[in-house]
C-alpha cells in the first residue's frame, strides 16, 4: 500500500510562482499541512512504514513534520524519481512573467499541458519514465510506503496507478491538505482535517 503526499504549502505556492525544480520553503500553512498530515498517517499507517520523499526541501521538510506527529520510527529515505517536474527556464518564475514572454502558455487545450512546453524543461516521456519506474519498485515491496511528492509529479503517479490517459492524469487534484491511499488498483482521498 502506497500513501501519496503532496509536500504542504511554499512562499512560491503563495505567491503564484512557479517551482517545478527550484525550491521554497513551507508557509506556516505548510507546516501545519505537513503536521495535519502526520496525525492522520499516524492514526492509519503501520509502526513499521516506509518514508520516501523527492529530495528537494519543500518535501523534506513535509516528510519530517510527518515522521514526527505520525511517530513513525523510520528513518525518511530520498528518491530523486520523485521530484517534481522540471520547467526548465520557467522554473521559479510567477505565472504572470510566463504569460508575458508566452501568452498562450496554458490556454485551451494546453491548459492541462502546459508543462512539457516549457524551454529546456522536462518531457512527459521523461517524467512517466522515472516516475512509473519508482511506483513499480514500490508497488513489489511488502507493508505500507509515505510517498512525499509534488503535485504534477503526484498526478502522474496516480494516474500510471490507475492506468488513466496523459489528459485525464493532468486534470487530477493536488490537494495540500489531503492524500492518498493507493493499494489493490484503487485510489482513495483522505483529507487531513484541521
Amino acid at each position: 500500500m502506497i500513501y501519496l503526499v503532496r509536500h504542504g504549502q511554499t512562499e512560491f505556492n503563495a505567491s503564484g510562482r512557479i517551482q517545478g525544480a527550484k525550491d521554497s520553503a513551507l508557509t506556516p500553512l505548510g507546516v501545519e499541512q505537513g503536521r495535519r498530515l502526520g496525525r492522520l498517517l499516524g492514526s492509519l499507517a503501520p509502526p513499521d512504514t516506509r518514508i520516501i520523499a523527492s529530495p528537494l526541501g519543500r518535501t523534506q521538510h513535509t516528510a519530517r513534520l510527518i515522521r514526527e506527529e505520525s511517530r513513525l520510527a523510520a528513518e525518511i529515505a530520498s528518491d530523486a524519481r520523485l521530484a517534481e517536474i522540471s520547467l526548465g527556464e520557467w522554473d521559479g518564475m510567477l505565472k504572470d512573467d510566463i504569460r508575458e514572454i508566452a501568452p498562450d502558455y496554458d490556454a485551451g487545450e494546453r491548459r492541462w499541458d502546459w508543462f512539457f512546453t516549457a524551454p529546456k524543461g522536462e518531457s512527459y516521456a521523461a517524467l512517466t519514465s522515472r516516475l512509473g519506474a519508482w511506483l513499480e519498485e514500490a508497488r513489489a515491496l511488502p507493508g505500507t510506503t509515505i510517498a512525499v511528492s509534488h503535485g504534477v509529479a503526484g498526478r502522474i503517479l496516480r494516474g500510471l496507478f490507475l492506468g488513466l490517459s496523459r489528459e485525464d492524469a493532468l486534470m487530477l487534484d493536488i490537494p495540500q491538505d489531503a492524500c492518498f491511499r493507493m493499494a489493490e488498483g484503487r485510489i482513495e482521498r483522505l483529507e487531513c482535517g484541521s
